[in-house]
């Protein structure tokens, strides 16, 4: 998790970094920034149309250039970052939805329960002919979507009852504002009256019943009792400018808002003393000011602060936001985090996409898990000042420098979604490049696995799991209570050996005890290689091959037999352990019995039994192979203490037979360690 963490830290620092390359970029071969003002006197007639229909300001009676240049004077400092998205919004020709209403209880969920926006809905009676053609209904529902307000149709005909209920006896046009400013308040239906069916003036009605939300001001004397009131709201903004009313994006953010920021618009058309204004420090119109407890703040002084309803949207959403907004700030980053694994993983692709998918489904629990209880501290009212110094601290770092910035990238990136991803894709490819690299000398076979290896893998652990979960998670050596437990004996009677065998991973026989044999006195290995020729070796092997045709024949039924070795039997010294001499096989014709490098056989040498495990029984034979131990080879034991030719018992466990050829004892299974009795010293030596 936490190198996912640092991956995702890293992205955002390029992302800044990269967005910074861009403002180079675009200065040096255009000669300005994205927050340097632009004269709109240099700007041409369509330019400046298009800034005020992205600020919501009519112009449909200003037909002179410089009557449309004083009204975007009038209404707020234009920036280069501005013209550029006003623009840019302008030439993308997306189509936006509108929603169909099916009737009374689709209508009332969407529209008359929604609290915190405004619907335009276009109401079509039966049998009649709606209100706004379809041409002129597409820009018009194109022009309100620029400032959130949503659009819909409701046709009669799917619910007649509700029209006459509600008195929709023909056309019409229907809008829905937020009655109160409280949050979550009642919402009041206006119904269309005019005249004239033009897009212009029907935006015109939307704006002005939108604006008489907004608290106005008209004198100083005004201004002066409003500013030094304190009521409950803890962030305001005033817009300070000669307009006849707000523009339409500054009245929606009031109804997107409400409840949080207070929205105060001062109209200094008319006013002669305007001493009071510089009192609190506003020195020219047009001015947007927030007023918090911790100071004043001028709105469009820092990087990326423009006047428009994205821009501002962001800004108050930093500084007063909702448990909504942490929420969905919290699931992105979370899931961008979860996505990483992807290129951290190394491996199959289906193995990528499976560790992914099983990241996003536990990540995003955890996520919802971990906000309820928030969500239920947040209701206490003991949690009431902590609140308040929790949106002071937002107050404090989103009014920096910094945080402009940041605000501008996210306005940026989320406006190019296609480079976004991009460089998403190009961080996670690097990442894989290194990961890949940094794990190719640790484990090839996990990097280089092809898709049918892992898939296997993957069906082996879950049948494992599946049928044996208990043996699927302990390895060797592994201290448990459950050794002794006797559910042992029920959990062998409920899967037999005529039952499917589970699949047990093999990762504990790296954890077995390995060691080499040696005879006290032994001659090295080049000794006794060089004892016995070539031929005699050549000539056993093909024995050995005809012996194990035999043996294989009858290994099932000697090894179903078999018992485990008595206490009494387990101290059997130099000779050979019982167990392995009482189910041994007939040496079969023509096999030589080699006795060379073996202590058991020899009579003159004695094991070292000093370099054996303690937990491990003294044999001299390997029942698998039925050969005796030969100084110097390597051998390995079991939890059950049998010792056994290295290669051999790793042939057999590798076989899917997780047990002791001997006893039958789990091979996964830690044992009791046996002990050896001590000889007392006065006893005769036998």
């Amino acid at each position: 998790m936490w190198v996912k963490l640092c991956c995702l830290l890293l992205y955002f620092l390029a992302l800044f970094v990269l967005a910074r390359v861009f403002e180079a970029v675009a200065w040096y071969e255009s000669g300005f920034l994205a927050t340097q003002l632009v004269d709109p006197v240099a700007l041409s007639f369509r330019k400046l149309r298009t800034i005020l229909e992205c600020r919501g300001l009519g112009h449909s009676g200003l037909p002179e250039k410089k009557d449309v240049r004083e009204l975007v004077e009038k209404s707020g400092d234009l920036m280069e970052g501005e013209l550029y998205s006003a623009l840019k919004e302008e030439e993308a020709s997306e189509s936006v939805s509108s929603t169909n209403f099916s009737g009374e209880m689709h209508f009332y969920e969407l529209v008359e329960d929604t609290k915190d926006g405004i619907w335009l809905v276009q109401v079509i009676a039966n049998d009649r002919s709606p209100l706004v053609g379809k041409v002129h209904w597409e820009k018009m529902v194109k022009k309100v979507s620029r400032f959130g307000i949503r659009t819909g149709t409701f046709n009669c005909s799917s619910d007649p009852r509700y029209c006459k209920r509600r008195g929709w006896l023909k056309s019409t046009l229907i809008m829905s504002v937020p009655q109160t400013s409280t949050s979550k308040g009642k919402v009041m239906l206006k119904e269309y009256s005019g005249r004239r069916i033009e897009v212009e003036h029907i935006f015109k009605w939307i704006t002005a019943h939108a604006a008489s939300r907004i608290k106005t001001i008209y004198n100083s004397e005004h201004l002066k009792e409003e500013w030094n009131r304190s009521d409950q709201y803890r962030v305001k903004i005033y817009l300070f400018a000669n307009l006849d009313q707000p523009p339409a994006f500054f009245s929606a953010l009031s109804v997107k808002f409400t409840g949080r920021v207070e929205f105060i618009f001062v109209n200094v058309e008319n006013w002669d003393n305007k001493s009071y204004m510089a009192e609190i420090g506003v020195y020219k119109t047009p001015s947007y000011i927030l007023r918090t407890p911790e100071g004043i703040y001028r709105y469009g002084n820092n990087t990326g602060e423009f006047i428009s309803l994205r821009a501002m949207d962001s800004f108050l959403r930093s500084l007063q936001p909702e448990v909504n907004d942490l929420f969905v700030l919290s699931l992105v980053l979370v899931n961008l985090m979860a996505w990483m694994d992807l290129f951290i993983t190394q491996g199959a692709t289906i193995k990528r996409f499976v560790v992914l998918i099983s990241t996003l489904g536990t990540y995003n629990s955890l996520l919802i898990i971990s906000w309820l209880p928030v969500l239920g501290f947040l209701q206490l009212p003991y949690l009431d000042s902590f609140y308040e110094y929790s949106l002071k601290l937002f107050r404090y770092s989103n009014t920096t420098t910094l945080a402009s910035w940041v605000r501008a990238d996210w306005m940026f990136y989320s406006s190019h979604p296609a480079l976004f991803l991009s460089t998403y894709l190009g961080h996670g490819l690097l990442i894989d490049y290194f990961e890949k690299k940094r794990r190719r000398n640790n484990n090839t076979d996990e990097v280089n696995a092809n898709n049918l290896e892992w898939l296997s893998s993957l069906w082996d652990w879950y049948t494992s799991y599946l049928f044996h979960p208990i043996a699927s998670f302990q390895h060797f050596p592994f201290d448990s209570d459950w050794d002794e437990d006797p559910d042992l004996f029920l959990e062998r009677l409920a899967f037999p050996d005529l039952w499917l065998h589970p699949l047990i991973p093999t990762d504990y026989i790296k954890n077995l005890p390995m060691w080499r044999f040696k005879c006290l006195g032994a001659h090295s290995d080049e000794e006794m290689l060089e004892t016995f020729p070539d031929s005699e070796s050549d000539s056993d092997s093909e024995n050995k091959e005809v012996f194990s045709s035999d043996r294989e024949a009858s290994e099932d039924d000697e090894l179903g037999t078999s018992h485990r070795c008595s206490e009494a039997e387990r101290g059997c010294g130099a000779e050979p352990c019982p167990c392995a001499n009482k189910y041994r096989h007939p040496e079969p014709r023509g096999r030589k019995a080699r006795s060379y490098g073996s202590c058991s056989s020899a009579g003159d040498r004695e094991p070292d039994w000093s370099a054996w495990p303690p937990e491990m029984l003294h044999c001299t034979e390997c029942v698998v192979c039925l050969e005796n131990f030969a100084s110097g080879c390597l051998l390995m034991g079991l939890p059950c203490g049998h010792v056994f030719h290295q290669n051999c018992i790793v042939m057999w466990l590798a076989g899917g037979r997780h047990c002791c050829p001997v006893c039958r004892w789990a091979s996964y299974k830690k044992k009791q360690p046996y002990t050896h009795p001590q000889p007392l010293s006065s006893d005769p030596p036998s």
